[in-house]
């Protein structure tokens, strides 16, 4: 180490007296001209973020700000903050219960069709390379697809069908390789045809079509819904530091659990 600067290094940012700059813009040139999601691209990575792609990226982070307080994230801020937390340790509470579970099918998804994408690369059919992508998963993982069917939805997530349409509709030089979206309704279609009844594509699959495609590493794809969903996270909490409860737990005071001793 030859100065203590080397202690920690980025290229995210650079700062002296008087000046601030991100990736080599000074923060004055950004403030008022560079959205919050551009700025989200912009810190991300270093490759410039088109107007298509920051709408595309913009409306995936919309589609998960929030889905109700039966989340286990949403019930968690609420519970903080009947406990007398604040604002921001009932967001920390919150997100922390983002898992492989609950928030991490978005990640899980991205993985599943980039692995896909790299067999078709090599040649492989998009048929075969399908098939053998749902069996390697399945392999690893057990039975079921990350970004796959609803357990609340019926028949059909509502925000995966407009997440695929804005896809669809973005010039394909805004896209990575333009085949995930196919990717993603071949499984579908595969899916289907196995179980003898549609198994739509959710959230959590339509979102990482558009994180694939916009050249998002698997990880960022968590990162990008804990991003979305603090959100709604937020606005729960505030709403319930509103609400004059004390110690709320998950269940009414008069139901009781279980007891299986």
């Amino acid at each position: 180490m030859s100065d203590v600067a080397d202690w920690w290094s980025t290229a995210i940012i650079d700062m002296a007296p008087g000046r601030i700059a991100f990736r080599g813009r000074p923060i004055e040139t950004l403030i008022g001209a560079a959205s919050f999601v551009e700025m989200i691209w912009l810190m991300l990575r270093d490759d410039p973020c088109s107007p298509e792609q920051a709408r595309l990226l913009e409306a995936a982070l919309v589609a998960s700000v929030d889905h109700g307080p039966q989340a286990p994230s949403i019930a968690a801020a609420r519970m903080a903050v009947s406990c007398g937390l604040p604002l921001n340790n009932a967001m920390a509470s919150a997100v922390n219960m983002l898992g492989d579970v609950h928030g991490g099918a978005g990640e899980q998804a991205v993985a599943c069709f980039l692995a896909i994408d790299g067999a078709i690369s090599s040649g492989t059919s998009m048929e075969v390379a399908v098939a053998e992508g749902v069996q390697r998963w399945r392999s690893a993982h057990g039975p079921y697809l990350p970004g796959f069917g609803h357990r609340f939805h019926k028949p059909r997530d509502p925000r995966a069908p407009r997440l695929m349409a804005l896809v669809r509709a973005t010039d394909q030089a805004a896209l990575s390789s333009g085949r995930i979206a196919d990717i993603a309704e071949a499984i579908e279609a595969s899916l289907a045809t196995e179980k003898g009844k549609p198994v739509p594509m959710n959230i959590d699959g339509a979102t990482a079509v558009i994180y694939a495609e916009l050249g998002f590493a698997a990880p960022l794809a968590r990162g990008l819904f804990c991003l979305s969903r603090s959100v709604g996270i937020l606005a729960h909490a505030w709403e319930q530091s509103g609400g004059g409860t004390r110690n709320k737990g998950p269940t009414p005071p008069h139901y009781r659990w279980t007891y299986k001793g």
